[in-house]
């Protein structure tokens, strides 16, 4: 018997030292997984929702009734190697998609797609929506939905500007051409929201001018040209905006702050708003912009343009 109850003391022993060796400590965190993936650290950063996803600027062009003859007229005159990427939004039906695919395929060297989902964007390029479809960017990627609401009802084009806002930022670029109703001009607000640039037809060469009328009334847009004179303005926004010599607009610091104090007196003189609270960068990002826009390349001058054009006063204001 003696022999027995020593027995299970050696076993129970035994059970001891093996719990032991396989419990983990409470204050130790299990361990990971060999070749497992590596938990996120707590210190590690997330990632920059603002970064940006291309390096070109991205140009949305939406149009409606009358759209097909002002898309020839542009296209006609775009250089097919200015590093831009187009991107087309129109109301038309599936007859007329296909229609607007060989056309813009005549007129240019560049590559012509028809968007499928998913698929990243590059210079040079024009894409084209398919029809019934609403289209947004997301870090340089086209991706297309069902539409959100009946045919009648839907606004495709300002649901791409919108995304193109958010995605591209400063380089979101965005055109409006003919076309009834107003579809666009929110998507417009929000690209000068970001710092972005917006043309628009003028209303004697479109066919409807419906669209081009809304747009110019929110008082953001650019450029008001017909369509075939804005590649060449187009292609002069980009090179002052983000070409090589992009970067001397800004100027040493004691002369920015001393004119930004000026520009600060126009804007409380005119609109009643003293921007000398505002985040600085944030409000000298939107006057470079603003320079680029008016290829203006030293920021004493364009002082004295907003003393001159109180019009500008007013557009420098709303997108601050």
């Amino acid at each position: 018997m003696a022999k027995n109850k020593d027995t299970r003391k050696d076993d129970k022993k035994a059970e001891a030292q093996v719990e032991t060796q396989v419990a983990p400590e409470k204050d130790s965190p299990p361990a990971q997984a060999k070749g497992g993936p590596t938990p996120p650290s707590e210190e590690q950063d997330a990632p920059d929702a603002h970064e940006e996803t291309t390096t070109f600027p991205i140009v949305g062009i939406g149009a409606s009734a009358g759209g097909l003859e002002a898309f020839e007229k542009f296209f006609a005159n775009m250089p097919p190697d200015s590093g831009l990427a187009f991107v087309l939004v129109q109301h038309l039906s599936s007859p007329h998609k296909s229609i607007l695919n060989d056309l813009v395929q005549r007129l240019t060297r560049m590559k012509v797609y028809q968007v499928i989902d998913g698929v990243e964007v590059e210079p040079n390029c024009v894409y084209i929506i398919p029809p019934n479809k609403d289209m947004a960017l997301l870090h340089g990627k086209l991706h297309l939905m069902e539409p959100g609401a009946p045919r009648g009802l839907r606004l495709p084009i300002d649901f791409f500007f919108r995304s193109l806002a958010q995605d591209q930022r400063e380089r979101a670029i965005c055109i409006v051409l003919s076309g009834t109703g107003t579809d666009g001009t929110l998507g417009l607000k929000a690209i000068k929201g970001e710092g972005g640039m917006a043309m628009a037809q003028d209303a004697a060469s479109a066919k409807y001018d419906g669209m081009p009328r809304s747009a110019l009334g929110t008082g953001l847009v650019d450029y008001v040209l017909p369509p075939q004179d804005m590649p060449k303005q187009l292609t002069t926004y980009v090179e002052h905006a983000f070409g090589p010599g992009a970067e001397r607009v800004v100027v040493p610091v004691p002369e920015t702050t001393d004119s930004l104090q000026k520009i600060f007196i126009l804007l409380r003189a005119q609109v009643g708003h003293d921007f000398s609270y505002y985040k600085q960068n944030t409000i000298r990002r939107r006057i470079e912009r603003r320079m680029a826009v008016n290829q203006i390349g030293k920021l004493e001058l364009y002082v004295r343009y907003l003393q001159q054009n109180p019009l500008e006063v007013e557009t420098l204001f709303r997108i601050s």
